[in-house]
This record gives C-alpha cells, sequence and structure tokens, in this order.
C-alpha cells in the first residue's frame, strides 16, 4: 500500500513558528498578508512586535529602542506612540509652565529643542533646554549649560554650531595673524565642556592662505552637522570677486578627509544641506544644485541640477535655504522646506515662499535628471520647475522676516499662522503622511477638527512668479484654539517648544513729581506636550 504524503498547510504549523516566518516580511507584505485570511490576521494582530513595526512604517515614526524589563517596552512603546499620534491629530497639547530664561537670547540656534547663544562679551555659549520634571506632567525644569571659550579663541570668534545627537558644539574661529589659512575649527563637546572625545582632532583648519579672509562675510557664514560631517559655506562679501567655497569634514577621521568645492561668485551661492550622509542640496540664485560624494570620497560630484520658478525681471532671490534633517532620521523619509526669500521693486515687505518636498523625491530627481541629460555638469541644462516643482512640492507664502513659520519633523510641521504683527497667534499643524491622507479621503477614523487640502493650482496674487507654484502634496490641516506670542520656535517627534516673550512695565523712583515706568523683555520657554 502506497504511503500518502501530506504537506503541510502554512497554518498547521504553531503559532510561535507562524510569528518567526512573518518577522521575515517586510512592513508592506505584513500588511498584504493580514488580508489572506481571519486567521493570518489573528496571528499577526497577537504580535505586538509586528503590529508596532507597522505602526512605525504607519506614521513614518522613529523607532525607540526596546530595554526589556523596564518601561520601554514594545507594548508600551506602541501604546506611546497612538497616543502621541492621536494627540497631533486633535491637537491635544498639554502646555507645561512657562520658564524664564535668564539671558536674554541673542544670535540664538536650536538644535533638538536645545536653545544657544552666545553671551556677550563672547567667551561662552550659553545653551538651555526645558525638560519635564518627574511625575509631573505640567512641571518642567530648565537644563542649563555652557561651552567656555579660551582667551585665544574669544578675540576672533566668527560663528559657531551644535548638534544634540551627537553631543557636538563646532566653533569656527578666525586663525592668528600671520598663518598660512583663515580658520581654526574647534570641535567640542555639548554636555561636558571639553575637546569631543570621539574627534579625530582637537581642531581642522579651514582655508588656505591663497585665499583673502578679508573678503568674506563671516555674518553669512552657513554651516550643517550630519552625523560625522561638518560642512562651512564661505561666502563672498557683496560685489566681491572671490569665490564661495564650501568645506566638508568627516569629523572623526583621523584621514582628515574634507571636500572643498569653489563656486563662481557670479552664481551668487546662497546656502547648502546635507540631504543624505553622501548626498548634500546647495542653492543658488539661479538654481539648486545635488552634490555626491560616494564616488569619489575627496571630491564632490554634481548629479543633478533644478531650476527654481521663474520670477518677473523686476524679482529676484535674495536667500533659498533648506531645514536640517535630524540625524536620528537619516534612514526615514522627511519632508524638506525649501525657503525662497524674494526682492524688488514695489514690494513693500520681502515676501518668502516655502515649498515642501519629501527627501525621497529629491533623491529620486537625480536619475530623472540623468535618464533626460546624462551626466550633469556645470554646461549642461537645469531641470525645468514645471518638470519638477508643481507635482512634487506643496507652496505657502508669508514674510521674509517670521520666523515662527515651517518647523519640521519627519512628515509633520508646524507654524504660527496670521500675521506675525499680530500679538497673538494660532500653530497650525500639518501632516503631509500619504498614509494618513489616504485614510482621511477615505473617511477612516476621527476627524476631530482637521480638514484635508489637496490639489489646485497656486499663483501668488502678487504676480512674482512667471509659473505657478507647487500645489502636488496633499495635506491634512489642524489649526489650534490657543494662541502664543513668540519670537521663535522649533519642534521634535512629540513636543513644540516656543521662544515666547512678553513686555512687562514696572514703576521705579519719583523723579520732578513723576513716577517713572521701565519696560522690560522678558523671554520664556513655553512647552507643547503631544505624548
Amino acid at each position: 500500500m502506497s504511503q500518502v504524503h501530506l504537506t503541510p498547510r502554512l497554518l498547521d504549523f504553531p503559532v510561535e513558528i507562524l510569528l518567526v516566518i512573518l518577522g521575515h516580511l517586510d512592513v508592506y507584505d505584513l500588511v498584504r498578508a493580514r488580508r489572506v485570511s481571519n486567521d493570518i490576521r489573528q496571528v499577526i494582530e497577537s504580535s505586538s512586535e509586528l503590529l508596532y513595526l507597522m505602526d512605525l512604517e504607519y506614521f513614518n515614526a522613529i523607532p525607540v529602542p526596546s530595554m526589556p524589563g523596564s518601561d520601554y517596552s514594545i507594548p508600551t512603546l506602541r501604546k506611546s506612540l497612538l497616543q502621541s499620534e492621536s494627540a497631533w491629530q486633535r491637537a491635544g497639547y498639554s502646555k507645561i509652565n512657562r520658564i524664564d530664561i535668564p539671558h536674554p537670547p541673542n544670535m540664538y540656534r536650536w538644535s533638538c529643542g536645545v536653545l544657544g547663544f552666545p553671551v556677550e562679551p563672547l567667551q561662552q555659549i550659553m545653551f538651555f533646554q526645558p525638560q519635564l520634571a518627574g511625575g509631573h506632567s505640567n512641571t518642567t525644569n530648565l537644563c542649563q549649560w555652557s561651552c567656555q571659550f579660551n582667551s585665544a579663541v574669544a578675540l576672533q570668534p566668527a560663528h559657531y554650531n551644535s548638534s544634540v545627537a551627537e553631543d557636538l558644539v563646532v566653533i569656527l574661529v578666525g586663525a592668528p595673524s600671520g598663518e598660512s589659512y583663515a580658520y581654526d575649527v574647534i570641535f567640542r563637546s555639548l554636555s561636558q565642556d571639553k575637546v569631543h572625545p570621539e574627534a579625530a582632532f582637537t581642531s581642522v583648519k579651514a582655508l588656505n592662505n591663497e585665499v583673502d579672509s578679508e573678503s568674506l562675510n563671516q555674518y553669512t557664514l552657513r554651516s550643517s552637522i550630519f552625523g560625522d560631517y561638518y560642512g562651512v559655506l564661505f561666502i563672498n562679501k557683496a560685489n566681491s570677486r572671490v569665490a564661495d567655497f564650501l568645506q566638508i569634514w568627516n569629523w572623526k577621521s583621523k584621514d582628515t578627509f574634507q571636500c572643498l568645492e569653489v563656486f563662481d561668485p557670479a552664481c551668487n551661492t546662497m546656502n547648502f544641506g546635507f540631504l543624505t550622509n553622501e548626498k548634500i542640496l546647495v542653492s543658488n540664485a539661479r538654481e539648486i544644485l545635488l552634490y555626491s560624494f560616494v564616488h569619489s570620497p575627496n571630491a564632490f560630484q554634481l548629479t543633478a541640477k533644478l531650476s527654481l520658478p521663474a520670477l518677473h525681471s523686476f524679482f529676484e532671490y535674495t536667500c533659498i535655504s533648506f531645514s536640517s534633517i535630524p540625524l536620528h532620521a537619516c534612514a526615514h523619509n522627511q519632508m524638506i522646506t525649501i525657503s525662497m526669500d524674494i526682492s524688488g521693486r514695489f514690494l513693500t515687505e520681502n515676501p518668502c515662499f516655502t515649498s515642501y518636498i519629501e527627501r525621497n523625491t529629491l533623491l529620486k530627481l537625480e536619475a530623472t535628471y540623468t535618464s533626460r541629460y546624462g551626466k550633469a555638469s556645470e554646461d549642461s541644462p537645469k531641470l525645468p520647475w514645471s518638470s519638477w516643482g508643481p507635482n512634487h512640492t506643496r507652496s505657502f507664502e508669508e514674510s521674509s522676516f517670521d520666523s515662527c513659520k515651517h518647523s519640521v519633523f519627519g512628515f509633520r510641521s508646524v507654524s504660527l499662522v496670521g500675521n506675525r504683527r499680530e500679538s497673538k497667534r494660532p500653530p497650525c499643524i500639518r501632516d503631509f503622511n500619504p498614509h494618513r491622507v489616504i485614510d482621511f479621503k477615505a473617511g477612516n477614523g476621527t476627524k476631530w477638527n482637521q480638514r484635508l487640502i489637496e490639489g489646485g493650482e497656486i499663483l501668488p496674487v502678487s504676480g512674482l512668479f512667471l509659473e505657478p507654484l507647487g500645489s502636488g502634496l496633499p495635506y491634512i490641516e489642524t489649526i489650534t484654539e490657543e494662541k502664543f506670542i513668540s519670537s521663535s520656535m522649533t519642534m521634535d517627534a512629540n513636543r513644540v517648544t516656543l521662544l515666547c516673550f512678553a513686555v512687562v512695565s514696572s514703576f521705579g523712583m519719583p523723579h520732578a513729581g513723576e513716577q517713572s515706568s521701565v519696560e522690560e523683555l522678558l523671554q520664556g520657554f513655553e512647552v507643547l506636550d503631544f505624548e
């Protein structure tokens, strides 16, 4: 009698084996697998790990390392993620008590919720970070520390930048007279006020003696930190014939890795930003340039040239800047903002137009450019704005002088909307997450007080442009009822931090029979917690 060999079905395996098998699928295959049968769906939904992976992908969230035996277990992390996303969708934040700043900030910089600014006389950089007090959701402590300069550094500091993720402060200092280079670049720890322990060198030298540092404008220096890389754009003074220079270092490498790119001053180079560890964006008055040093680690390679929207002849771009990407988001898709300041005749106030675009879209445009024009070069054509801008971006108009606009983290952004001269303005939350947009259009979930913005050709009423701006990215918008007075803001995964101010009048001693009044500007933090 012949034996009958039965092939085991997938569902014949124990649940533990099924979870191991399903764990080898990527997130999108897991979503498809849930639709195969109710049995497989139940297996997947029995696993907190698999559900957490799908939630991370759906919300484009940055995973928090799980610590067994602690409050950072997978179920706890997933619950926290879902609660935070729900809070963002309904604008259900808790407002943490305001904390005053003991020093008035000047020339300040944000880095992941940490505010830094130099203190006059310029001998130190102060850093402030509001932190939740243990066990009290509406109470904060102000964490405060400083990075001291030695007497030599304090003589000629030109610029600084910091990165919380890398625990790094980088100080750019003018070289002593008679040296064969223009600047010293010094790498220090952000938290310990000493040389950074991972820095390959205490300092490196920027620009050789062939460059006249007097022709460079230290007030227009642009710098960026992205993981192991630090870059500075040295911009020449107006009407100078000296070239602009972009220099990038791997500050952890003892091989003194560095790239130096020279730009024609006629191009009016304005800014740069890291797109990935190996790709950067550079802007000038004519275009956006994509560079790579993948194939040549000590030299830049031009890979694509993108046109900006064309302006009428009366107007010109005065500044093109990019939003920075948090290091811990380097492996995730992310919204990038391209802010375009414009000046010209008949303008009483210089406007700013900001276009949102996905980072992955910018990376794909390299391939689009190569397939159309071949290898990029100084003489190769630019990809027209009409071929990439209107369908892949979403544009907004505001004032150039408004610093409370377009703070970005992942697919979400926060701005204070309305006339910046108004005493108080409400935060506007914009969510560009394509998964959420699809579900919102399908009627899934609670809509709260949100609305969907999509489609429509955006033609500025001011008539600055010769072609339409971007309207291709749909988003979900929420505007809070509460309003704030703020001079600056930043955001991260679960918080919005506002640098708020208030004018307080006090009465002094009588003088000439009249009591004098003194107005004092008080600044402090207000934190909106979405956890």
